[in-house]
């Protein structure tokens, strides 16, 4: 009889369940994208913080940058989570970051092909940026042994 261990599935189906959203953002108009932004800066207005005072006409820029960041971040640390069954901590959290690193280039490839939107390299990197502030967080997470 097999035996179905479903906190090990669930670790592995969190990253996958998180990559569809990605690709569901991704999949976008620019038009719909931005307005997504629009949305998260009035969210942040709301919270009492004049964003748009602060970056002026660089705010929905930063807000989509550090979309692209906070997105991949997650994706990273949902990929370790799932890797720590099967694999050492140090090899876990090299193979995070290079299916993060891989599916930030597989996304942003996608967007080639979306109306109004673009494939960047630099995006890539951002998201890779986000993927290594994971690693080095569940890096100094294991170092304490938390």
């Amino acid at each position: 009889m097999i035996r179905i261990n479903y906190k090990r599935l669930f670790k592995y189906l969190l990253p996958l369940i998180w990559m569809i959203i990605i690709f569901k953002f991704s999949s976008d108009t620019g038009k719909v994208s931005d307005g997504k932004s629009g949305f998260v800066i009035q969210i942040i207005n709301y919270l009492g913080i004049d964003i748009n005072n602060i970056f002026g006409e660089m705010t929905n820029f930063i807000v989509r940058k550090l979309g692209h960041f906070t997105e991949y971040f997650i994706l990273c640390f949902l990929l370790m989570i799932a890797l720590e069954e099967n694999f050492s901590l140090k090899k876990a959290m090299k193979l995070s970051l290079f299916i993060t690193f891989i599916y930030a280039c597989s996304d942003e490839f996608h967007q080639l092909f979306v109306p109004e939107r673009t494939g960047k390299i630099k995006d890539v990197l951002i998201d890779t940026c986000g993927g290594i502030l994971a690693v080095g967080i569940r890096f100094l997470l294991a170092k304490k042994k938390i």
